[in-house]
């Protein structure tokens, strides 16, 4: 059984006022956030051995798609001592920080950052696994059952179980060297070893290893194919008008609209969460440029092709597509496959032993303060029984869900639920323009309602 954190006591009724599952930057945050709060007990579980945040994608040269304010704590507190700042400053960096002129971390530089606050707060508890959640009918508060027999007690949860790396249908439990780019670095000399590789994605994460595995293909000597179903290898959205959507502006705005609305718009909105860097997309071009001076480069980019077959035999997979436009079916021959696939939401299995709220498809139903328990339509703030979710909620918030900007914020907002107070202002508009249609809203006959 895990000890407890040295300097973390127990609460004086053994109940603690809140248990986070699940250590990721969102409930990272949260434990910050909450850790000077003195009229909150908080405690945090975590199954893996410590914080490690996508250790398969930490590329020597990766950067966040997203500056350095955008850290645990500073947007909900700039004086917090868990800021990014204040971990340059403390491990001497914050000078070459400030000269290199670039301010989105460096992603082992974030995941560095986020080991440093984990190291500092006694409300982690990690090697710490919940197998079972049950809710006590004399008080109701929640019992959690952690590995190793020990149960802890809470008045409210806090789910930051993270997200579970998405496999397509149609590779589903493929034999051979097949992974999903989670584990890009602990497969990246075997891939290289291969006399061919096939990328399969258009986001962030398959650039990324398309720009890695360019760069030594002349090296190697293999051959390196990169496929997407999307129409174009697409940028991420950056303009200041459309950043202005990641805002409880527009939070609120998505909110209100009906739920097959919501899941029409997220799905029209990938450019905005789901692109690449574009300075990214401009090095790809740049490398195939400089590589291509010495002839042909192996290499292919295709896109508008969905995978709808994969079959593994004799060393080799024959991946069969569909190019969606023109409705032509073609196959691929490769030795390795990389499905940059993207993630979905993880409920943990003792989620469907609780009574939460659920919308038409069978999601978790988030509310304004990302509470998903059943009872929480007229419950006070502050009361006992909410569940939080932590990037559950893409369907009823929008694209802020995944968004690390947001994080502070969507903290702040679960914070004042529990507290019924405001310890960290929460700011309700910031955007300069507005998304709803502006008063008065005209009936359909023309006339003001």
């Amino acid at each position: 059984m895990s000890e407890r954190p040295a300097g973390l006591a127990d609460p004086a009724d053994g109940v603690y006022d809140f248990i986070g599952v699940g250590v990721g930057p969102f409930n990272l945050g949260l434990a910050a956030l909450t850790a000077p709060l003195t009229e909150l007990t908080g405690l945090f579980l975590e199954a893996s051995a410590r914080f490690n945040w996508h250790p398969g994608m930490l590329l020597e040269t990766s950067t966040l798609q997203v500056p350095f304010l955008a850290d645990l704590v500073t947007l909900a507190d700039p004086t917090s001592p868990f800021s990014f700042l204040n971990y340059l400053k403390s491990v001497g960096r914050i000078y070459p920080f400030y000269i290199r002129e670039n301010f989105n971390p460096l992603r082992a530089e974030y995941n560095q950052y986020c080991q440093w606050v984990a190291d500092r707060l006694p409300s982690l508890r990690f090697d710490s696994e919940v197998r079972a959640v049950e809710v006590d009918r004399d008080d109701g508060t929640y019992l959690v059952h952690v590995a190793g027999g020990e149960t802890l007690r809470a008045r409210r949860l806090v789910l930051g179980t993270g997200t579970t790396p998405a496999i397509p249908s149609s590779c589903a439990a493929l034999p051979g060297p097949v992974f999903h780019n989670a584990d890009y670095l602990t497969h990246k000399a075997t891939l290289q070893r291969m006399p061919s590789i096939t990328i399969v994605g258009s986001g962030q994460s398959a650039a990324e290893i398309y720009f890695d595995l360019l760069q030594d293909i002349d090296v190697f000597g293999y051959s390196l194919t990169w496929v997407t179903r999307s129409d174009r290898f697409f940028p991420l959205e950056y303009a200041k008008l459309t950043l202005e959507m990641t805002s409880p502006d527009y939070t609120s705005y998505f909110q209100a609209l009906p739920a097959a609305t919501r899941d029409r718009v997220i799905d029209e909105q990938k450019s905005l969460y789901k692109g690449i860097n574009e300075q990214l997309i401009n090095e790809i071009y740049d490398l195939l440029y400089i590589k291509s001076l010495g002839g042909d480069v192996p290499t292919r980019l295709l896109t508008n092709s969905s995978l709808d077959r994969a079959h593994w035999d004799s060393g080799f997979y024959t991946l069969a597509f569909t190019q969606q436009e023109e409705g032509r079916e073609f196959a691929l021959d490769s030795a390795g496959l990389v499905l940059a696939t993207g993630y979905h939401a993880a409920e943990p299995e003792f989620l469907f032993g609780l009574a939460v709220n659920r919308d038409s498809r069978g999601r978790v139903a988030a509310d304004a303060a990302y509470r998903i328990d059943a009872d929480a339509t007229g419950r006070a703030p502050g009361a006992s029984g909410a569940i939080y979710v932590q990037n559950a909620e893409l369907h009823t918030h929008g694209l802020v869900a995944p968004d690390l900007g947001m994080g502070a914020y969507r903290n702040s907002c679960i914070i004042r639920d529990m507290l019924g107070r405001e310890p960290y202002p929460v700011e309700s508009r910031i955007a300069f323009q507005h998304f709803g249609a502006p008063e008065p809203v005209l009936n359909t006959s023309g006339a003001p309602q």
